[in-house]
């Protein structure tokens, strides 16, 4: 069952008569509905051409948030092979909000860390709907030591709304985690890339996100804060999320302007959702283009060159 957002009913309930039309063709004999299903299909798909054409911020977050788009799990099932995961920090326990291992992308052997939200509710509650927790950020430490030492690139997924705010990742350490996390990733010297997939909230996702190339797909969100914490903070009113949204210049075309990303990856009209195979691909050959772009140079330069570009964010337009 296709899963609507807010700003596409009137496409839901055009694409709803047409399958209307042809189920009622099945149940009766001689009917002939299809003329009138196609039409209500290039109807539709003008529709969705349209909706898509131009969307405003707080619609970009209803995108990357859709519950039937691709997260890390499936990237990782269709981007690579031979994928062995890591599992537990060596202190506490195993996070399932972050997943990671050894894999292979083509030929070429890779370390992949990611979040993974889930994508039913038993399985959204069990990964923490991809809030990670102290544990689950030292795993991803162990993880690029592992990469580090034998030299193998680092691929990061980011999918998060923010790393878990409860009381005992508190006590055991949250904000120490992601800055060590973060400190580790500009440590490497392997190559590093960072997709955000869907959402990149706060510290959880830049302790990922502190990469060689950062790219992001089309639709997917980039910010300090969500919209509506931000609403809650400045105009102490969530519902204010849509004006929020538009003052964080958190989309990927407004993120690329300021240098804070390197790549956007195109997804298929629709969405990453509508067609996962196409948004899987669109990836892979990102992954593929970026690592050869990043082929070839030596650790010392980049180290440099990672924290050059992150030292360099926000001085655009400042000797002017």
């Amino acid at each position: 069952m296709t899963h609507y957002l807010e700003f596409e009913k009137p496409l839901a309930e055009i694409e709803g008569k047409a399958n209307e039309l042809r189920a009622l063709a099945r149940t009766g004999e001689g009917m002939d509905v299809e003329k009138e299903a196609a039409a209500l299909d290039e109807k539709a798909a003008a529709m969705l051409k349209d909706l898509y054409k131009n969307l405003i911020p707080w619609r970009k977050c209803q995108v990357a948030r859709h519950p039937d788009r691709p997260h890390c799990k499936d990237y990782i099932e269709a981007l690579f092979t031979e994928y062995t995961p890591l599992a537990g920090d060596r202190n506490f326990a195993d996070d399932h909000a972050v997943m990671g291992g050894l894999a292979r992308l083509g030929d070429r052997p890779v370390v992949v860390i990611g979040h993974e939200k889930g994508n039913d509710t038993k399985s959204r509650i069990e990964r923490n709907f991809g809030m990670a927790r102290p544990e689950g950020y030292r795993k991803a430490i162990r993880l690029m030591d592992l990469a580090d030492r034998f030299n193998l690139p680092v691929i990061a997924l980011v999918d998060t709304p923010g790393a878990y705010p409860g009381k005992g990742a508190e006590e055991r350490g949250q904000s120490e985690a992601i800055a060590r996390s973060t400190q580790r990733c500009l440590q490497l010297g392997v190559p590093m890339i960072s997709v955000i997939i869907g959402e990149g909230g706060s510290g959880g996702a830049v302790a990922f996100a502190t990469a060689n190339k950062v790219a992001m797909l089309e639709h997917s969100i980039y910010s300090v804060i969500s919209p509506e914490g931000c609403a809650s903070i400045l105009w102490k009113d969530a519902e204010k999320m849509r004006e929020a949204a538009e003052a964080l210049r958190l989309t990927a075309q407004d993120l690329s302007k300021l240098g804070v990303i390197d790549k956007i990856i195109p997804e298929p009209l629709g969405g990453a959702h509508r067609d996962p195979l196409a948004a899987t691909d669109a990836v892979r050959k990102s992954l593929e283009a970026m690592l050869k772009d990043l082929d070839g140079k030596d650790r010392d330069a980049l180290v440099k060159a990672r924290r050059k570009k992150f030292l360099s964010i926000g001085s655009k337009g400042l000797a002017a």
